[in-house]
Order: C-alpha cells, then sequence, then structure tokens
C-alpha cells in the first residue's frame, strides 16, 4: 500500500480547476461590474479552492461516471466534479467559523482574514462578528454555486445531490453537538464520521456520477458502489482522526495544516478518543477528560496523545482501517462497473487508508 496519491488524481485536479477557475473568473467579472467590493468574496472562494486538497470528491465522481460506461470528456462530469469542490468548499467556510480553527491548509481561514480586515481598517461594530459572518456568507454563496454546476434535470441525479447536502449538514450537527455534549460513545463517533465526512466524500460522489452516466443502471449500481463507498468512508475519516491527534509536521502544524491540538481541543467526538475512552482505567480517564477543555495546553495535548496509545485505542483503529479498507475492496471486485476502474478504485483505496495528510 502507498501513502502518495496516484499520479492520476493530478489530472483530474488540473481539470476540475480548470473549469471552477473559468466559473469563478466570470462570476468574478459579473459581480465586480456591480460593486468592486464584490471581486473580494468570489476571490476569497478561488483562495481557498486554489488553496490546496486532493480533489478525491471529484475523482471518486469520475470514477463512478467512467465505471458505468460514461465520456470521460463529458462536460456535464466536470461540471459535477466542479460542484462537489464547491460544495466542499462550502462545508470547509463553514465548520472553520463552527470551530473557531484560525488555519485551513497552512492560510489562514477565511473568517480570520475578514476579521484582521476590519481590525486594520478600524472599521464599525465588532471584528469577530464580522469576520464570522463574511465567511458564512462566503460558504453560502458557494453552496449556491455548486447547485448551478450540478445537472439535475434528471430526476435520480438531484435526489442523490440533495441527500448528499442533507446527510453533510445533518453530520455537522451531530458532530457540533457531540462536541459539546463531550459525547465518548463509540456508537455515536461512528455515526457522525459516517454523516460529517464518510458518505459525502466517496459514496454519494461515486453515486452522483454513475447516475450521471447510466441513470437506467442505477438499481443495480448504486447497492454494489457502496459497498465501496460506506466501509472505506468511514476509514478515510477515521485516518483523519489519526492524523487530527497524531501527524505533526513541524511544531507549530500538523500535516492538515491545522495546529497541533485543535482537533483535542474542540473535543470532536471521534472514534479514536471513543476507543480510548472505554478501555481507559480511572486514572488515563482524567487524562481524557481534559479533551475539549478550551485551556488546554500542549503538554496537555502530548499527555491525552500518550493515554491514547498505552489504552491500545491507536492500534486497535489501525486495525479496524485496516479491515474496512479490504471490506471496500473486496466490495468493489464484485461491482459492476469496468475493470479499468475497479483497479483505479482499488488503488485509491489503498491511498486513503495510508495517507499521511
Amino acid at each position: 500500500m502507498s501513502s502518495h496519491p496516484p499520479s492520476w488524481l493530478k489530472d483530474i485536479a488540473i481539470r476540475v480547476d480548470a473549469r471552477l477557475g473559468e466559473f469563478l473568473n466570470s462570476e468574478t467579472i459579473r459581480w465586480k461590474s456591480v460593486d468592486a467590493d464584490l471581486a473580494l468574496p468570489l476571490d476569497e472562494i478561488s483562495r481557498l479552492v486554489r488553496a490546496g486538497g486532493k480533489r478525491l470528491r471529484p475523482a471518486f465522481c469520475y470514477l463512478g461516471f467512467v465505471g458505468a460506461g460514461g465520456d470521460e470528456n463529458s462536460a456535464k462530469l466536470v461540471d459535477a466534479q466542479a460542484a462537489l469542490e464547491l460544495l466542499h468548499a462550502s462545508a470547509l467556510l463553514h465548520d472553520d467559523v463552527i470551530d473557531g480553527s484560525q488555519t485551513r491548509r497552512g492560510e489562514p481561514t477565511s473568517h480570520a482574514r475578514y476579521t484582521k480586515t476590519h481590525k486594520d481598517n478600524s472599521w464599525a461594530s465588532e471584528a469577530r462578528r464580522f469576520g464570522e459572518g463574511a465567511a458564512v456568507l462566503i460558504g453560502d454563496l458557494a453552496f449556491v454555486y455548486a447547485d448551478q454546476l450540478i445537472d439535475i434535470a434528471n430526476n435520480d441525479v438531484a435526489k442523490i445531490w440533495n441527500e448528499m447536502r442533507v446527510e453533510l449538514n445533518i453530520g455537522q450537527y451531530l458532530d457540533l453537538l457531540g462536541s459539546a455534549q463531550r459525547e465518548r460513545r463509540l456508537v455515536k463517533a461512528e455515526r457522525v464520521s459516517r454523516y460529517k465526512s464518510g458518505k459525502y466524500t466517496i459514496e454519494r460522489p461515486l453515486h452522483l456520477g454513475a447516475t450521471l452516466a447510466a441513470p437506467a443502471s442505477v438499481s443495480k449500481l448504486l447497492p454494489a458502489l457502496s459497498k465501496y463507498g460506506l466501509p472505506l468512508g468511514d476509514a478515510f475519516q477515521m485516518r483523519d482522526d489519526v492524523l487530527g491527534a497524531f501527524d505533526f509536521a513541524d511544531s507549530d502544524k500538523n500535516s492538515t495544516g491545522k495546529p497541533v491540538g485543535d482537533d483535542l481541543r474542540e473535543g470532536k467526538p471521534t472514534p479514536l478518543l471513543a476507543m480510548a475512552f472505554e478501555r481507559a482505567d480511572s486514572v488515563q480517564r482524567k487524562v481524557l477528560d481534559l479533551v475539549g477543555s478550551v485551556d488546554i495546553s500542549d503538554q496537555d495535548v502530548g499527555n491525552i496523545q500518550e493515554v491514547i496509545k498505552q489504552t491500545g485505542a491507536l492500534v486497535a483503529l489501525e486495525a479496524k482501517i485496516s479491515a474496512l479498507t479490504a471490506e471496500a475492496i473486496a466490495g468493489v471486485k464484485q461491482a459492476p462497473i469496468t475493470q479499468s476502474a475497479r483497479d483505479l478504485l482499488i488503488e485509491l483505496a489503498e491511498f486513503i487508508s495510508q495517507r499521511t495528510t
């Protein structure tokens, strides 16, 4: 298994980024002609999209589409891929406000940038509220733009697109609630992981691509693709949990571009934390109870990491990631899609389970 992204992902990213650039540039020109200040929110969406990302959702949409027999040069495919990236951008903009995150992909978050702009210009009212309000509105704008790009003339496509967006918001709410309630039950943590990230990262993009390409075959395609998408989606988010808690690129930021300890400070209800909590003794639980505290120190973060390791939760989660990946690969081998798409989905599954960013 490789921890490096497959080389063909770059080709997908180039095509999707070109479409996003074309679309956002046209919208910038359009609204800048109304008011010069309206160039800024469009630029902010473009900045976030250009800042990085693996383009996994467009990749799964592509493989669902070509795997079902679609033409890889189809305009409706690249529009759907671009729509998925804009939906993801919308979720990131909102998520950063919800979590109070100050960095994303190694750069200041949108609400942090707008807060600074407010302060630098000594504008009226509260800088924080202005920054967060601007980021929410920009996130809403990206959400609407995603809708504009998706082809919902097909009712089956519309159903998948709408269900994916509902699931994403449901998952985000469960995540917010779980953090507030200090949720530590594994069943709850796994549900949050599936709905806030797993389904809309893998299963639904696959469904979307397959339905765009072969609407008459959805009754066979979608259940088969779910046998791959659901377990791999769970493994994807569990790998994120490990990276958020342990994988540090340097002393200030982890490999996801977020500050060290952010996930632990936010008290996210992750399967990793739930597994550690159920295995911990009374002394270890006191350390784990620091997760979600507003004044958690770097030393506390280190102590929490050590307890997670001591309980065996990290080893157990790694085993679960491997098992879920194997389940996904076994599932896709039986899917009624092209052999080439099947091979690429297996390669992508192996990367996702072992990735380091």
